[in-house]
């Protein structure tokens, strides 16, 4: 299927955080609250922000819920810039030589030796629509925007999975490359 449509999500500066750096940063105990509940199941935004420290600058980013396994920070281009940071690109938990940072919060700080990433662009799918589109995890696809900067986005990776609800994301630098500013903005999936 060629026409498969899917919404189209930018994906601002923001970070995961483990059990253990949430305590540092916060204090024993300390649960995220939440703001926002995101489309991926489970997910949330919540009211608390850090200070990311890079070498060249620092920004305040929003965590992400609930604790995740490793400490990660997701950036675009731009933002890494800023920080100082050579962020490359990489599916989410894929960290093994990333760049490292120093995330501060209220009650301490935290040295994270690599976590900050580039994500790659990436479609989290259902497995049966998965099945409409007739692809798999981890396989590349084209998404296709329109309006008055359509474009093609290349190299997006297909995530598939039980867990996921289907949405494409991609960073705000490519959002606003594609200005997609409207109201839940579609893509069309080119295999």
């Amino acid at each position: 299927m060629e026409n498969f449509k899917v919404i189209v999500e930018g994906s601002g500066k923001h970070c995961h955080v483990t059990r253990e750096t949430l305590d540092t940063l916060f204090g024993k105990g300390f649960e995220l609250e939440v703001k926002k509940m995101l489309s991926q199941p489970g997910q949330f935004a919540s009211n608390q922000k850090i200070t990311v420290i890079g070498p060249k600058g620092q920004t305040t980013m929003s965590i992400l819920g609930p604790c995740r396994k490793a400490d990660q920070v997701e950036l675009s281009f731009t933002d890494a810039r800023a920080l100082g940071l050579s962020c490359p690109i990489r599916e989410s938990g894929d960290l093994k030589g990333s760049a490292g940072c120093k995330l501060v919060g209220p009650a301490g700080e935290v040295e994270i030796s690599e976590g900050c990433i580039i994500a790659k662009r990436h479609i989290h799918m259902t497995p049966e629509d998965a099945e409409k589109v007739g692809v798999t995890d981890k396989q590349i696809v084209k998404l296709k925007v329109g309006g008055e900067r359509a474009l093609v986005f290349d190299e997006v990776v297909c995530r598939v999975s039980d867990q996921y609800a289907t949405f494409a994301h991609i960073d705000y630098d490519e959002v606003n490359a594609a200005a997609l500013f409207g109201k839940d903005p579609v893509g069309e999936i080119i295999k």
